[in-house]
């Protein structure tokens, strides 16, 4: 991946039906990491991954990649620089898998029809859905479908990737797959942006984690910096207890659970 891009977030305020969405977000995501979005139901993370991905326009603030403004840039130049995986997965008409997927190549009109159909066969394969290339897409499960569009978002081979809860359909194997495929992305150079409710998932496969609370950035720093018994507590309002795992030292959140 030969392009770059540092994304960042500058005093965004965004609102939606006169209720304050996001108010004051400033953070910053840099190229060859996974920065995770945390936070309760509410705090503003799908929002804010919209208005970095330049679905939605902030009220107030900016978006820049590599320091220039994200609302300077036409749809077609968005589409070669960054995929976005949305939270719900509609496709209206029995397209296959293989032909959902290769619609990801639609922004590089100049690549050979060869490669376009060597990246589709790759983004199959990566996400576990090869054997599914020829079934009809509204016939799959929601997990299936979930992975087929993860391999959609890996078609496009954009330097930025934004994913809305890419794990919320999936079962235990696949969860751990989307966190391997996220540090196979930052390993090649990519951002990488990803909402998460697993706080498991996030502090094993995160560089960086932003915790948000309300629209605000309640603080972000690396998974044992942010993932802290205080921290957790306070924004999720859940007493929980933070352990290491012996193993591989990650950082591990657990309820405070009351004897039945």
């Amino acid at each position: 991946m030969s392009e770059r891009y540092t994304v960042t977030a500058e005093d965004v305020r965004y609102s939606a039906g006169g209720t304050r969405i996001l108010d004051g977000v400033g953070l910053a995501a840099e190229p060859g990491e996974v920065l995770t979005l945390l936070g309760p139901n509410g705090a503003g993370k799908s929002t804010l991954l919209g208005v970095l991905a330049g679905d939605l326009d902030a009220d107030t603030g900016r978006v820049a990649y590599g320091g220039e403004d994200l609302r300077r840039w036409k749809i077609a130049r968005r589409a070669r620089l960054r995929a976005v995986l949305p939270q719900h997965h509609r496709v209206s008409f029995p397209f296959a898998v293989r032909e959902v997927v290769a619609m990801a190549r639609a922004p590089w009109r100049e690549s050979p029809p060869e490669n376009d159909e060597a990246v589709v066969a790759r983004s199959l394969e990566a996400t576990d859905v090869a054997h599914l290339a020829g079934r009809s897409f509204p016939s799959l499960s929601g997990g299936e479908a979930a992975r087929v569009m993860l391999a959609r978002v890996l078609a496009q081979e954009t330097p930025v990737v934004y994913l809305d809860e890419p794990t919320a359909a999936l079962d235990l194997r696949h969860q751990e797959l989307v966190g391997r495929i996220c540090r196979q992305l930052a390993a090649e150079g990519r951002t990488v942006v990803a909402v998460l409710h697993d706080l498991g998932l996030a502090a094993a496969y995160s560089d960086r984690i932003a915790l948000l609370d309300a629209g605000r950035v309640h603080c972000a720093g690396r998974p044992a910096e942010v993932l802290t018994a205080a921290h957790v507590t306070e924004v999720y309002d859940q007493p929980v207890t933070v352990d290491l795992d012996p193993g591989t030292g990650a950082t591990l959140v657990r309820p405070v659970r009351e004897r039945p």
